[in-house]
């Protein structure tokens, strides 16, 4: 994103004359970042006042204008861990974006700040992915709860706060399965897990649901953001492969479209990779900054 979109945007920038093809450019600019017709349409309507009120004299000052429009639009999110109360965090995402992963690299972080963290593989559905997890868990050392291949996913959450509460752990990070659903299979899904952490005591303050998309993706993930969102309530998204952020743009749109905001950024390969997200970093990289 930095070399290529934030920098023909630099460029653009450059140009000084704040004519009608300008403002033609920089939504086509915005278009091509993924930021969407729509948005790209509201962006560049919205400098043009600015350009009129505030004559921006040099690149910088153009940068900054975008950067400010952008930033009511995209939230960062903590997440708030008590550990006299157990948390169970809900993971979800399709396949092949590196949810697994993800889950690793946030238990090693949490780990890191002195918290008991254990695994649930409740992707039951492919036995790869139980596997994968276990791997995981051996190698951070945390407690994994699992069951058989093709075994019900409520059941393995079930086990698994059950379990956390006897040892008087702190988190649960749960494994869910990633298979692109219809709509009305995910909601059942998801709906049976819900009902089933709920149900187990665990309050809305210390239950959430993380979305992870592959940052890369573009407007796949905004698809994604969506059909999850209306299965269940999405807390917050985990970014993948955040170091190639190659279309950053969709972020935007989906913080406009459905104020979700983003938790984590996973920036490369190790365990030690995963981060809270930075909007200002962010937002810099995006107008070229």
């Amino acid at each position: 994103m930095k070399k290529k979109f934030g920098d023909r945007l630099k460029a653009l920038f450059g140009i000084k004359i704040f004519n009608e093809q300008f403002f033609e450019d920089l939504e086509d600019f915005l278009i091509e970042g993924d930021l969407g017709a729509k948005l790209a349409m509201e962006i560049s309507d919205e400098m043009r006042k600015l350009a009129k009120s505030e004559k921006p004299t040099n690149q910088e000052d153009l940068q900054l204008m975008v950067k400010r429009l952008l930033s009511s639009r995209i939230r960062a999110y903590l997440p708030e861990l008590h550990k006299d109360e157990l948390t169970v965090f809900l993971i979800l995402g399709v396949n092949g974006v590196g949810k697994t992963t993800s889950i690793a690299k946030m238990a090693q972080m949490y780990k890191n700040q002195g918290y008991e963290v254990m695994l649930a593989a409740a992707d039951t559905f492919r036995a790869a992915a139980i596997d994968q997890l276990e791997v995981h868990a051996q190698r951070l050392g945390c407690r994994l709860v699992k069951q058989k291949s093709g075994s019900d996913p409520g059941s393995v959450v079930y086990d698994a706060i059950t379990s956390a509460k006897a040892r008087g752990e702190h988190l649960i990070l749960v494994d869910t399965a990633g298979r692109m659903h219809n709509k009305e299979n995910l909601l059942r899904e998801l709906s049976k897990i819900d009902k089933i952490v709920q149900g187990r005591g665990i309050d809305a303050a210390h239950y959430m649901k993380f979305l992870v998309i592959d940052s890369t993706t573009g407007q796949n993930g905004i698809s994604q953001a969506d059909l999850f969102n209306q299965a269940v309530k999405l807390d917050a998204l985990i970014l993948s492969k955040y170091d190639s952020l190659a279309k950053g743009g969709a972020l935007v749109q989906i913080g406009e479209k459905f104020a979700i905001p983003i938790a984590f950024v996973g920036t490369g390969e190790t365990y030690a990779d995963m981060h809270p997200f930075d909007k200002d970093e962010f937002l810099d990289s995006l107008v070229g900054l």
